[in-house]
Formats: structure tokens, sequence, C-alpha cells
């Protein structure tokens, strides 16, 4: 499955609509544009082959009364002519003049020319003088515009002489030849002016050649009028489409800023949350110049947060962490960052030199964060994700860097730091990497293993510190994996403790457990009770005692022959609740012990309001500088104590003969521990059921 990150969010509202609607608003207004300029053209074009037809139809009666008085001895054909106004003749197809005058304006270069509103063909000659007509090898009439202005510019300059411009007659006429004829067009009397431009039309004669005549294309100041103000409305038109996509396009661009800074924005602080971290970081790293300084990635916890609001209130823990936020604003330099990730948690990412300078820039920002109320001593711990452009044992090459695996990987060494007191930072580095590896491939593994009973059940003796006899064994968990080998408890018990699997693994080895205890009664051996840990997690489960209960009777073990073992933690949890398992637990016929006495700092206290049946003593008492007359004496006085309580005591950890000494003076009831023998398969420890301890063991062995 696709990875569903941060950043795909970030630039999907990135995109938002704007880009969109900037688009379909060109594309509307270029389509708009063309449509224009497409209507410009044909009304241009349809006008001018309007005005061709009406010159043709003239030219072509013309030609009629020419061909119709051919072979009249009295007809007087020039007269019949003339009184269209016009200038004509008759050329030949080689250019000789067949008929009237021939004018030198008309020259001998011509082409077929179609009038699309009519169908007719006709011949148009260039004229020698105004050359602003062409056609094309299809027979289109073509203007050229450039021409025609230019033609237009010079013969304003001729006065009464010009042959395209005719002013109305009036007075004005000598002003308004003053001013050029565009401004004329648009501000003079309109309706009295034109412009007409001349060109040579000829048509063909059944008996070869060309009735040619003169015509002029009319334009009057009206037409162009009306033509002007439908291009002015359609103009309009266009800048109203163009002004309503742009009011729209700046309207969606506000829209997206607005959510973008609503996904950027942090409610408490007023400033920016983790969603900015990620955009604006990455954005930093990866546009970072080489050789420019580098970056690190910075997990800040305000440790004490939580605590500071039970005592006071959440408003007023939110104001301290505004002046926090405000604070940091304060210490952080150009190309920086800060947000906020959690409540409590802030996001920065800073630039760095060295570690040395790092760690001293670290050191100084959450100093003057522990003074941001006088009145109160606030804590806060740090991660750090250096990103480095070299590449080494614990850098990663900045160009390859992803800021939100940077930010969790901050957040990772932050949480090495535990629940220590003071301020304290922590750097990531690739053992952290490691530890995480080695986590994923446990609880991958952990359910097919259980599944495959790839959990062994190890057994460590107790004995009698006097007789050296068999008094109990406490089970322990091995795992042999066929892809990770053989794994010590060390490596997995603590992770299936923090992911909740440790409830499985409960059940799994009280039910081995008791099916081995089962089955060793079953072969007439002699069976002291095996105690079996019981994870704190498991406490908090209202009917706990009936579980067990109904394990082992499914298993067929007397139930006097398992021993329910707790560590002294679990009584930091619910402790009614936890007195009432306890209770049912010992109706139900199991013993109940507690591992690790004298680990924590409550001991006293609930050995006062726990029925307990077996007490024992942390091994951490045989151990360590403080291991010889004052341990011996703390150890001397539990075990009169749990004496006084009628609990029996184990002392686990023992290795020393003169540890066994001593505890069997006191009257220690069993000692567990590598003097008298390791943790063992159970085929193993089957072996050694009904015979003593081995004598003078003082090898210590190795932990497995």
């Amino acid at each position: 499955m696709k990875k569903h990150d941060n950043n795909m969010i970030i630039r999907k509202i990135k995109k938002g609509h704007a880009w969109l609607s900037i688009l379909s608003g060109l594309i509307v207004i270029a389509i708009s544009a063309l449509t224009l300029a497409y209507l410009v053209i044909m009304l241009t074009y349809y006008f001018i082959h309007t005005k061709l037809a009406v010159e043709y139809s003239s030219v072509s009666l013309m030609s009629a009364i020419y061909e119709k008085s051919l072979g009249e001895e009295n007809g007087d054909i020039a007269g019949y002519l003339d009184e269209g106004g016009r200038i004509y003749f008759v050329r030949d197809d080689e250019g000789s003049t067949l008929f009237g005058e021939d004018d030198p304006d008309c020259t001998n270069v011509w082409n077929y020319a179609q009038i699309f509103n009519t169908g007719e063909t006709i011949r148009l000659y260039r004229d020698a003088d105004y050359q602003f007509f062409s056609v094309g090898a299809d027979g289109s009439i073509n203007i050229e515009i450039i021409d025609l202005i230019n033609t237009i510019k010079e013969e304003k300059k001729l006065g009464d002489q010009s042959e395209i411009l005719y002013l109305p007659e009036t007075d004005k006429a000598d002003d308004l030849y003053e001013n050029d004829p565009l401004d004329y067009l648009f501000f003079g009397p309109i309706a009295d002016m034109y412009i007409r431009f001349p060109l040579w039309m000829g048509i063909e004669l059944p008996e070869g050649g060309a009735f040619i005549a003169k015509c002029y294309l009319s334009v009057k100041m009206t037409d162009i009028s009306v033509l002007g103000t439908a291009l002015f409305m359609l103009g309009i038109l266009l800048l109203i489409i163009f002004t309503m996509f742009i009011v729209n396009i700046i309207g969606n661009i506000r829209k997206q800023r607005k959510i973008f800074n609503m996904v950027f924005f942090d409610v408490v602080t007023e400033g920016h949350n983790r969603m900015w971290a990620l955009y604006r970081g990455g954005k930093l790293i990866k546009n970072r110049m080489p050789g420019s300084r580098q970056y690190a990635a910075v997990d800040l916890f305000f440790v004490n947060y939580n605590t500071f609001c039970v005592c006071h209130s959440v408003a007023e823990g939110e104001e301290l962490l505004r002046k926090m936020y405000r604070s940091l604003g304060k210490m952080l330099n150009r190309g920086e960052i800060r947000a906020v990730g959690s409540p409590g948690e802030f996001l920065l990412l800073l630039r760095y030199d060295d570690y040395d300078r790092l760690t001293g820039r670290l050191n100084a920002i959450i100093s003057q964060l522990e003074k941001t109320d006088t009145d109160h001593t606030f804590y806060f711990h740090a991660g750090v994700s250096v990103i480095s452009s070299s590449k080494g044992e614990n850098e990663r090459k900045l160009r390859h860097a992803d800021i939100e695996q940077e930010f969790s990987n901050a957040l990772t060494a932050r949480h090495t730091l535990g629940e220590s007191s003071g301020s304290a930072t922590a750097f990531f580095d690739l053992k952290l990497v490691e530890e995480r590896r080695w986590r994923d491939k446990v609880e991958e593994h952990s359910r097919q293993a259980l599944v495959n009973s790839e959990f062994l059940v190890y057994y460590q003796p107790k004995y009698d510190p006097v007789t050296r006899e068999l008094k109990g064994a406490e089970a322990l968990i091995r795992w042999q994996s066929p892809e990770l080998g053989f794994v010590s408890p060390g490596k997995f018990i603590p992770i299936f403790e923090s992911n909740g699997f440790i409830t499985e693994i409960d059940h799994y080895m009280l039910s081995h457990v008791a099916a081995d205890q089962k089955r060793w009664l079953d072969m007439g051996k002699k069976c002291v009770p095996v105690s079996v840990n019981v994870s704190r997690a498991h406490f908090i489960e209202s009917d706990l005692a009936e579980q067990i209960r109904d394990i082992v009777d499914a298993a067929g073990a007397p139930r006097d022959l398992i021993e329910i073992e707790l560590t002294e933690s679990a009584f930091f949890d619910d402790k009614n609740a936890l007195i009432g398992t306890i209770g049912r637990l010992k109706e139900y016929g199991f013993s109940v012990s507690m591992d690790d006495f004298g680990s924590g700092f409550s001991s006293l206290n609930s050995l006062k309001d726990m029925p307990l049946d077996v007490l024992k003593i942390d091994a951490e008492f045989f151990r360590g500088d403080n291991a010889g007359e004052r341990g011996q004496i703390v150890v001397s006085e539990t075990i009169k104590l749990a004496r006084s309580l009628n609990m029996k005591t184990v002392a686990e950890g023992v290795e020393e003969k003169e540890q066994v000494d001593f505890l069997a003076g006191q009257g220690c009831d069993m000692i567990q521990g590598y003097y008298f023998a390791k943790p063992m398969p159970a085929g193993e420890y089957e072996n050694k059921m009904g015979e003593p301890a081995a004598q003078d063991i003082s090898e210590s062995i190795p932990s497995m």
C-alpha cells in the first residue's frame, strides 16, 4: 500500500483550485479573443464582398451593354457606357486595347477572384498607385492592411486631389485635413464622410478578352461607426468576462490561503503547527546551497507541562506555551523554523556548524525557557537528529533527507531520556535505528512464534539453603526463532510489555507450565510449586483471577502447584483492583508472590495491604558497594518481617557461598540463583526433580 504522508496532503492543499481557475480563465479569455478576432475578420470580409458584389453588378451591366451593342451600326456604345460615370475599356488577353481609352493606372497584373456571397468569378487587376488588394491562389481576396493605412496617411496630404478620402463640402474642410484621418473618422461628421478604395474589375467576354472598368470600394463612416460600436461592445463583454475571472481567481487564491493558514495554524500558541514544520522544513533542507551550514531537527518537550496544568489550569498552561513559543521566535535565526507538535512539544529546525556549538545553543535555549516563569521550575527534554551534507556513521546525505523522518528520529532520541528528572538532550544515532529495526522484527515474528510454539519454558530451581532440597522453581521464557535465532528475554520482553503482547505471553506460559506439572505428576514425579510471572498490564483486567483459574484447570494441574508472581511495580496501579484479584486467586487455591521486593519505594506499605504468600528479595541487596553490613541488616530485617506476616522468603540472584551461608543463618526459606542452578530447559529440570542441589558451586555462570 502506498504511504499516505503529510507531504501529499500539503501538495494537494497547495494546488487547491486557484490554478484550475486561472487555467480555465485563460482558456476562456483566449477563446473569447479568438472569437472576437474571427468575428472582426468575417465582418470585414463580408463587408468587402458585399461591396464587391454591388460593383460587380454595375460592371456586369456595362459589359452586357457592350456585348449587345456589338454589330449594331448606329449604336452609340460609348454614349451608353459613359452614362455610368466609370472609366472603362476592353483588352484582349495579350493586353492590347480593343475599345475605349486604356488607363495607365490599370496594370496588366491580374488574377481570378471569387465573390463568396454571389459565387461569381471575376478578374481583379492591380492598380498602379493603390496596391492594397491581392488575390490568393484559391481566389480569395486579401487586404494588405499596412499598405492601406500608409495609403490613407499619404492621401490625406493631397487635399482635394485625394483619390481615396472624400470629405463633405463644408467650410471646415481645411481644419479637418489638418487632423489625422482616424481622428476625423471618430470625431468628425461621420455621416458625410466616406473612403473609397479604387480597383479594376474585369468581366470576361465571349469572343475573348475582358471588359475592364474602374470600381470603388466605398466605405461610409456610418458603416465604420456601426462596426466599431459592435467591436466596442464585444470588447466590453470580453473585459467583463476577464474581470469576472480575475475576481474569481483572487477569491480562490484568498480562499486557498485561508485554508493553507488553517492547516498550518496552531490554536493554542497562534503560531505554526507540525504540518508547517514538515512543509517549510522540507523546502529549507532540499533548497540548501552546497557548502552552507547544516541543519538539525529538534523535538523539544516541556516535561512538566501536564503537571503545571493540573496544579494550576489548562488556560494558564496554554498561556505559558504561548510565552515559550514567542521566546523561541526571538532565539531563532534566519532560515530556521519553530512549530508546535503536540501540547508541550516544540519542533525546531536549527542551523549549526558542529555538534559542540549545537549542544551549547540547545542548552542556552532550554535555559532561557526554564526562566519563562521564575516562580516555577521547568524541565525540558530535547531529541536531536542532525541532517548532514556529508555521509558518515551517524549522518545522511542532505539531498536524501526526509524532514518527517528526521523529526521522527528526533522524537525517538527524546524517548531514550525516559522519565529522567531535569532537563536533558539526546542525539539520534544509528544504534537507535538498529533498535527500531529489531523492534519491528520482533513485532513482525511474535504472533507466528506464538502459533508455532517457538517460545520455550525454562525452569530455574529454588533450593532450601540448609537441606539443599528442591522447594520450588520459577518459569522463565526463552525464544528459539528460525529467523532470529535464540533470543534472550531481555531482548523481547520489554517490547512485548510496551505493545501489549505480554498478556498473550502470560497465557502461553501459564498453559505450558500447567501442562508440564500435569505431565510430571502423571509420571510420578515429586512436583514443587512453580512461579509464573504475570505482567503488570494484565492486572488491569477485572477477570484476571478467573482467566488464570480456567487456564490451569484446562491443563488438569493442581492449583497449589502454580504460584502467581507479580512485580512490585504493579502496586502503583489500581490498588483496590489488585487486592481484589489477589484475594480471589487465593480463594481459588493459588499462592501469590511479590518479585523484586525492595526495588521500589512503597514496599512496606504494599506488604501491609496485600495478602501475599511469598516475598522475593531483590538481588541488588547482594551486589554493589552497599552489599556489606548495611545490606545484610536490610535483608535480615526483611526476612524477619516476612516471617511475622506468615510469608515465605526467596532470595534471588545468589551467586556466592558466603551469601548462601548468611541467608541460611537468617532463616531464608529458598534460594534461587546461579550458585545452585541456572535456568534450564524443561527436560533438564525434569531430571533434577527429587535430587538435592549440587554442593559448593562457586563459579558464576553468564546470564542467558
